[in-house]
């Protein structure tokens, strides 16, 4: 299976690459950056991080550092922490730096390189797949599937526009492009990631293991969950982007879908960046999204097993 990654480079999204660059059957053509959970030059800081701690070569690029017309400011430092990586405490010495070239530029010509083999998994804003679009619209036609962690199906979000979801919020002109131009997305809603938490016993087995990848995993952990806590959320370990790579390595892992078609909000005040699901059909436009609904967490459970393990 090959992979484009593109991320913004959270904490959950350095668990996803951590999964992806751990499997034996993915190969991640390259890693894309954008901004969302924190700045660009973090996120690009934080992609380095991961590859140093995975001892992988992969190549990755600096892509958005902005949305397209909605501002960006740092909204998630009480779940990502200051760096993006939940305040990490100690950093392997760098030795993975971004090679030139765009994001975008490479999800065309790889795209192009390669047409009907390459998965774009797209774990943060859209920004740079609707950049993508805008210069190459044959873009869906050449992907073997565009999997999107965002969105949810019944208006249940995590940002200050109750019901719209962070990746959507943050740039909800992008994603209004990519829904409109892709057919059949493989789609991981917030909704999804609450239905789906990793079990407490497996997380308290993975953050146990020895080694550097397990220390990672742990203290990037253990700095969100804290904060979470002071916050007044529970401390349940939820796994969005996991999730989404997960299923997207293993679709096996699929146990319940729904085929809707889905837009993007952009003018209500209160539910700009809201996805809106067409739930009955009622308005005769055919589905775009396949939206994952439950998934066989025990895989899930065996994938962050994995990639956590010593080696």
């Amino acid at each position: 299976m090959k992979l484009i990654i593109d991320t913004d480079a959270g904490v959950d999204d350095a668990h996803a690459l951590m999964m992806a660059l751990a499997c034996p059957d993915a190969q991640v053509e390259c890693i894309t950056t954008v901004v969302g959970n924190i700045d660009l030059e973090n996120v690009v800081r934080n992609v380095g991080t991961v590859l140093d701690v995975m001892d992988v070569d992969v190549p990755f690029y600096r892509g958005a550092h902005l949305p397209l017309v909605a501002p960006w400011r740092f909204e998630t430092e009480f779940v990502h922490g200051s760096d993006g990586l939940g305040d990490l405490r100690q950093r392997p010495p760098a030795r993975h730096f971004p090679a030139d070239g765009h994001a975008v530029t490479q999800i065309i010509e790889r795209s192009a390189a390669a047409p009907g083999e390459i998965t774009l998994v797209a774990i943060g804003p859209l920004t740079n797949v609707a950049l993508a679009l805008r210069l190459d619209p044959d873009l869906p036609k050449r992907l073997k599937r565009l999997v999107v962690m965002g969105g949810s199906l019944h208006a249940v979000g995590n940002t200050d526009i109750f019901p719209a979801e962070f990746n959507i919020y943050c740039d909800p002109e992008a994603a209004h492009m990519v829904f409109e131009a892709f057919t059949d997305i493989l789609l991981v809603t917030w909704d999804a990631t609450l239905a789906n938490p990793l079990p407490t016993p497996v997380f308290e087995e993975l953050t146990s293991q020895p080694g550097p990848r397990a220390a990672l995993y742990r203290d990037s952990c253990e700095g969100m969950l804290k904060r979470l806590e002071e916050a007044g959320y529970e401390a349940e370990v939820l796994i969005p982007d996991t999730l989404t790579m997960a299923v997207t390595l293993r679709p096996g892992l699929i146990v319940a879908s729904e085929r809707h078609h889905v837009a993007v909000e952009l003018r209500g005040s209160m539910s700009r960046g809201q996805t809106i699901t067409d739930h009955r059909s009622w308005v005769r436009q055919t589905p775009n999204v396949e939206c994952v609904t439950e998934v066989e967490i025990g895989g899930v459970a065996d994938l962050f097993r994995q990639f956590v393990a010593p080696v």
